[in-house]
């Protein structure tokens, strides 16, 4: 006798659950409207059009679009005017579901500087004599927020959120899309931590010299246009950083235990 395969995870393969009609129905528009090309602020066919169009009752069509609304894809206008149109999704909007989806995981510092150390290299080698003199000269006035030793805990913190927006503006400037969401996705969640879990150490003169040590040489190579200075600079920050915060992580953790 044949001995059945088991999947590796250990579970039995499971049909997927049906997706309701209204759930079906918002895919659809949603396909419709990018095979038509649509952009954000266009308009959306009425609602006798989409259940003429689709071939479904009144009460499924509108649940269709509350549902596409809900994820901000479509916007609905009332008055003169008004109507359903094509909506934009946007950063901090997409940001937060995407942290809604972590909420309840196990992230990590090591799992965060996994994904720095691995994309934050390529951003800056990617910029190198790419930015505008405003662009440096925001990163630079950026670090006057860090210019000096923080002299007591709470400082650090605002410091080290500084230092985040720092990278996050950096994220911003880049022409590939989804390498600057992540990049600033993974810095808006360090700033989150280092609130919520209080990843901020006493005051060390040493790694805010070498931090800033770090953004400072990373400028200069960002306005020569050296892309591989910029690599390796950025990838020896977060190496220190990852380092760094580790550490404080365990700290942290020894107070949690410790209580």
């Amino acid at each position: 006798m044949t001995t059945p395969s088991v999947p590796q995870n250990g579970t039995e393969n499971r049909p997927q659950p049906r997706r309701s009609r209204p759930v079906r129905v918002a895919e659809e528009i949603k396909d419709w409207v990018v095979k038509r090309g649509l952009q954000p602020g266009d308009r959306l066919p009425g609602e006798a059009e989409l259940i003429a169009r689709f071939g479904m009752s009144k009460g499924t069509i509108r649940e269709a679009m509350r549902l596409l609304q809900a994820q901000g894809l479509i916007e609905t206008k009332t008055g003169p005017g008004g109507g359903s149109f094509v909506g934009e999704v946007s950063r901090d909007r997409a940001s937060a579901l995407l942290a809604n989806y972590f909420y309840f995981r196990d992230v990590t510092v090591a799992d965060i500087y996994q994904v720095r150390i691995a994309l934050e290299p390529e951003l800056v080698a990617s910029l190198a004599g790419r930015l505008s003199p405003e662009q440096l000269a925001e990163l630079e006035e950026i670090m006057q927020d860090y210019a000096g030793p923080a002299a007591d805990a709470e400082e650090e913190r605002r410091q080290h959120v500084a230092s985040l927006r720092f990278h996050a503006r950096l994220s911003d400037f880049g022409q590939n899309a989804l390498l600057g969401f992540f990049i600033g996705f993974m810095a808006q969640i360090l700033t989150d931590l280092t609130v919520y879990k209080k990843l901020y150490a006493t005051p060390n003169e040493d790694l805010w010299r070498q931090g800033r040590d770090h953004q400072l040489g990373l400028i200069r190579a960002l306005r020569d246009g050296d892309s591989e200075a910029a690599r390796q600079i950025m990838k020896s920050h977060m190496e220190m950083a990852k380092t760094r915060m580790e550490a404080q992580e365990a700290e942290v953790m020894k107070g949690f235990i410790a209580e």
